[in-house]
């Protein structure tokens, strides 16, 4: 899921209900069978011969989740609303069944039917793999062709990206690169890491790109003196979406951009960036293009903003 999408309560609480189950019947979760002291001489019935639910309890649950779909879509719209159930519902159920995580399925697709040493076998396996059995919350082939015209156009040297997820737009970024660039991506997760390291590695570009795994908000004060980062010449912003105006604030404070930077962020439409969008649209120290396309694998609507830095100063009210 595009991250900054907050799942509801009542949804949170439901998944996180499932989740301690084990992988029986979904039934089991919703409707236990009643518990006897260990001495009862009456064993606990089979779960053939206990009562089915009542119609009027079914038909509550049912007007009930009705309710809360109709809920989230006035307040998020279609977009969010598909993601949040894929993202919560869906795909935890999912996992819990299968018994791994999405991200590692979409590995193993890629090792089973890219070839090793060519990056773009690996974005075409993601892409296949994402559009016919699994959404997943990659740039996309779409706007991927807006992040390729970016990078081609710009040449950085040095590029950051805050979010590698599964590592699909590192690999895109990556093997653009022209000799002796690099490319930095900060990944909060360990896991999604892990899994982009060995994208990485398989599709051959593990020394243009290097993974660090923490919060941005601790990193970027580090990639000066840790990492050897005078300046950026590009920024790909796909992390959080609450974290898209503090840390682009943030490399401005630790003096990270320079005259030209371009900052290009994902998902400001859907499922949107409207802080960020006002500050960079309302700041003279900023040039913005809006990039219009679709939400990955799908026919949402949504954008790419590219907002080149002009140079150091106070920006203005918007």
């Amino acid at each position: 899921m595009p991250r900054g999408c907050e799942p509801p309560s009542l949804l949170r609480g439901f998944l996180a209900g499932c989740k301690a189950q084990k992988p029986t019947a979904l039934r089991l979760a919703l409707f236990p069978p009643p518990s006897l002291p260990s001495s009862s001489p009456h064993p606990i019935p089979a779960l053939s011969q206990m009562p089915e639910a009542p119609p009027l309890l079914l038909a509550a649950f049912s007007l009930g989740l009705v309710l809360l779909v109709l809920l989230c879509l006035r307040r998020w719209g279609l977009g969010k609303l598909l993601i949040s159930w894929n993202e919560l519902v869906l795909q935890p159920l999912y996992n819990l069944f299968m018994g791994d995580t999405k991200e590692q399925r979409i590995l193993r697709h890629v090792l089973q039917h890219a070839v090793a040493g060519d990056p773009q076998s690996v974005l075409e396996a993601i892409d296949t793999y994402c559009s016919q059995k699994e959404w997943a919350m990659n740039v996309g082939d779409k706007k991927g062709q807006i992040l390729d015209a970016v990078v081609q156009e710009q040449r950085p040297s040095v590029l950051l990206e805050l979010g590698a997820y599964c590592g699909y737009s590192a690999v895109r970024m990556a093997r653009l690169l022209e000799p002796g660039a690099r490319l930095l991506t900060i990944e909060l997760d360990p896991d999604y890491a892990a899994i982009t390291q060995q994208m990485l590695d398989f599709a051959g570009l593990q020394d243009r790109v290097t993974v660090v795994v923490g919060a941005s908000q601790d990193v970027i004060p580090q990639l000066k003196k840790k990492y050897d980062v005078d300046t950026l010449d590009m920024v790909f912003l796909d992390h959080w979406k609450d974290r898209y105006l503090p840390d682009t604030q943030l490399l401005e404070e630790c003096g990270l951009l320079r005259k030209g930077t371009v900052l290009l962020a994902d998902n400001v439409i859907c499922p949107g960036t409207p802080e960020f969008l006002a500050y960079v649209r309302g700041n003279r120290h900023f040039e913005c293009t809006h990039f219009p396309s679709y939400l990955e694998y799908s026919k949402e609507i949504d954008g790419l903003e590219k907002a080149v830095y002009l140079g150091p100063g106070t920006p203005t009210q918007p």
